[in-house]
C-alpha cells in the first residue's frame, strides 16, 4: 500500500513547498509594506507544542480544506485479469473414428453448425471391413434361421431329434448377437451398412467450429488427435486467477463485473460460480469462474478481460488519498483537535477504494482531518 501511494503522496509535497514559499512572500510583503495598516498581519501558523494553529486572517485558511473521515462499509472491488473460455460441458472435440484419409471438409473455422450437420467425409479401409463384417453377420443369421425352420419341420414329422432343433436355435441366437455387435460398431463410427466407401462425420450438437486441425487430403492415423472442435458459445466462462493471499476472500455467489477491450464502455454483471480447490503449481493462483450468457456472441474464447470482484469487508474509516502525508517510512494525517488547530497523527493504511483509502488504525470515523493543503502544515 505504501509503495502504491508513494508517488501520490510525494507529488503534492513539491507543490506544497512552492505554495508555502509563495504564501510566505505574500505575508512578508504585507508585513514590510503595511505601515498604513492599523495592525500587524496575522502569522501564518502558531506552534503550541505538538499542535499547529492557523489564526484568523492567515492566508492558509483559504488553502486548507477540512472534512470528517467517513465510514467505509461497501465491498472492496478487487480488479484482476481474466480470460474468456468455452464451457467444457458444451465443448466437443471431434475425433476421427477410424484411421484413413480426409476426403473433404464441409465447414470452415468459425462456422456455426447445427446438430447432425455434415462436417467432413473420410475414406478408410477399416470402414469397408466393418461393413463387410456386418453383411457377413446378416447372411449368417439368415442361414441359421432357415436351418432352424428345416429342423423344426423335420422334428414335427417325427424324423428328427429334439437336440437338432435346439442346436439350430442356438445358432440363430449366436448369429443374432454377432449381427448386433457388427451393427453397433458401424453405428459407433457413424456409418451405415449400405455404405462401405465413405465415412460421414457429423456434428454431435449445435455450436461453432472453434478449432480446425486438418485439411482435405490429410492422412489421419492418431485416434486421439482432434480433427476439429465444436463449442456451444451461448454460455461461456470468464476465468480469473485469484492470488493465494486473497483466496480466503473469494467465494461462490459473490458479485463480479467484467469488462472487455472489444466492448468499451460496457460492463457485464455476473456472479462467481466456482472457485477451484487446488492452486496452479506455476502461478500459485486459484481459478475462479464467472458464468455469462452470451446471446450476442460478444464473449469469444481466449479473449482477455478484466474482472472486478466485490469482496466483503468490515466497516473502517476512510479519507481521500490527498489527506495522507508521507514521512520517511510512516504515513500521517493532520487531525483537527479544535477549530483551526491541528496535530499530526500516524495512521495505518488499509485497502484503496478508488480515490479514498481505508484507515486500519490511528483514526476513527467522524474525526476531522485536513484533506487538501496538508503539505502546507508539514515541516
Amino acid at each position: 500500500m505504501k509503495n502504491s501511494l508513494h508517488k501520490t503522496l510525494l507529488a503534492p509535497a513539491a507543490a506544497g513547498v512552492l505554495a508555502c514559499a509563495a504564501l510566505y512572500a505574500v505575508w512578508f510583503h504585507t508585513a514590510a509594506h503595511g505601515a498604513q495598516a492599523a495592525a500587524a498581519p496575522a502569522p501564518l501558523l502558531v506552534r503550541e507544542g505538538h499542535r499547529l494553529s492557523v489564526p484568523a486572517g492567515s492566508p492558509l485558511r483559504e488553502r486548507l480544506q477540512v472534512a470528517a473521515a467517513t465510514e467505509g462499509a461497501r465491498s472492496h472491488l478487487l480488479s484482476l485479469p481474466a480470460t474468456v473460455e468455452a464451457d467444457p460441458a458444451r465443448t466437443v472435440n471431434i475425433l476421427p473414428p477410424l484411421a484413413g484419409r480426409l476426403l473433404e471438409l464441409k465447414v470452415r473455422l468459425g462456422d456455426a453448425v447445427r446438430a447432425g450437420q455434415l462436417l467432413a467425409t473420410m475414406a478408410s479401409p477399416d470402414l469397408a471391413q466393418a461393413v463387410a463384417d456386418a453383411q457377413k453377420a446378416r447372411d449368417a443369421l439368415a442361414l441359421a434361421e432357415r436351418a432352424l425352420a428345416r429342423a423344426q419341420g423335420v422334428n414335427e414329422a417325427g424324423s428328427n431329434a429334439a437336440k437338432d432343433v435346439e442346436a439350430a436355435r442356438s445358432a440363430v441366437v449366436q448369429q443374432t448377437a454377432e449381427l448386433r455387435r457388427s451393427e453397433a460398431r458401424l453405428h459407433g463410427i457413424g456409418a451405415s451398412a449400405g455404405d462401405g466407401r465413405v465415412l460421414r462425420i457429423v456434428a454431435p450438437m449445435a455450436g461453432t467450429v472453434t478449432a480446425l486441425n486438418a485439411a482435405s487430403g490429410a492422412v489421419l492415423n492418431d485416434a486421439n488427435a482432434a480433427l476439429m472442435t465444436v463449442s456451444n458459445l451461448e454460455r461461456v466462462w470468464v476465468t480469473v486467477g485469484v492470488p493465494e493471499d486473497l483466496l480466503g476472500l473469494v467465494a461462490a455467489g459473490q458479485n463480479a463485473t467484467v469488462t472487455l477491450a472489444s466492448q468499451p464502455g460496457r460492463r457485464f454483471a455476473g456472479q462467481v460460480a466456482f472457485v477451484s480447490a487446488a492452486l496452479d503449481a506455476d502461478t500459485r493462483r486459484a481459478r475462479a469462474r464467472i458464468v455469462f450468457a452470451n446471446p450476442e456472441g460478444v464473449f469469444k474464447p481466449n479473449m482477455y478481460a478484466s474482472a472486478a470482484l466485490e469482496l466483503p469487508q468490515a466497516a473502517q474509516p476512510q479519507v481521500p488519498s490527498s489527506a495522507l502525508l508521507m514521512n520517511n517510512d510512516s504515513v500521517s494525517v493532520f487531525v483537527e483537535v479544535q477549530p483551526w488547530t491541528f496535530e499530526r497523527r500516524a495512521v495505518e493504511l488499509g485497502r484503496e477504494d478508488g480515490d479514498r483509502v481505508r484507515i486500519r488504525g490511528g483514526l476513527v470515523a467522524g474525526e476531522r482531518v485536513v484533506v487538501r493543503g496538508g503539505v502546507l502544515l508539514n515541516d
